[in-house]
């Protein structure tokens, strides 16, 4: 069975929560996905001073294990409106299999966590751009033919894309992904799994 790779670092457990959303579309759609996180790089005493959450249960994820999936969906807390250190790292040990091209064709996608509006909703997807054309990723972004009403629903704060799902936490952290980000994200990974197996989502 066709699986999934998310791919996430989650300080505070936002992007984890939209990763479980992520999931659950895939798995909706009769696919498979196994969430990972990129191994941290802080000190301890880092994480300390900046409140940092516990440590996820997630398996810490090896280049090679992009091997075994078919698609890599990757969950970015946006940090000065880019991809973090940490995720930065990770795909920086991927140069071996970009020598080989043994990840050209898998398809690719991603989603986001910011403070705010202006914290990288869109941006941060460019910094992930560059990564997959080098590898040959396929980009599948989610678009608007499915979740339309979400991303333009103007009666409540949230955030999200057309580049993909998306959750807005506050600059203090405080505010975890609301059921319209998580239904946004539950709707992504559907049509991005529907997308990688070819299968027309109507």
């Amino acid at each position: 069975m066709p699986s999934v790779a998310i791919v996430i670092y989650s300080r505070n457990g936002h992007v984890a929560k939209m990763a479980e959303a992520e999931k659950a579309g895939i798995e909706s759609a009769g696919g498979q996905a196994t969430r990972y996180q990129v191994v941290e790089t802080l000190p301890k005493e880092v994480l300390i001073k900046v409140s940092a959450g516990p440590k996820l249960d997630y398996p810490v994820i090896k280049a090679n294990d992009l091997l075994k999936h078919d698609g890599i969906l990757v969950g970015v807390p946006a940090y000065y409106g880019g991809i973090p250190a940490e995720l930065k790292a990770f795909w920086d040990s991927t140069g071996h299999l970009f020598s080989t091209g043994a990840l050209w064709h898998k398809h690719g996608g991603a989603f986001v966590v910011t403070s705010a509006m202006g914290g990288g909703q869109e941006s941060a997807f460019y910094g992930l751009m560059s990564t997959f054309t080098h590898h040959g990723i396929i980009f599948v972004p989610l678009g608007y033919k499915h979740a339309f009403s979400q991303l333009t629903n103007l009666q409540e704060v949230h955030g999200g894309s057309p580049w993909g799902a998306g959750s807005l936490a506050k600059g203090d952290g405080s505010r975890l992904p609301s059921p319209l980000e998580l239904d946004v994200a539950t709707i992504q990974g559907r049509t991005f799994y529907k997308a990688m197996i070819g299968a027309r989502d109507e």
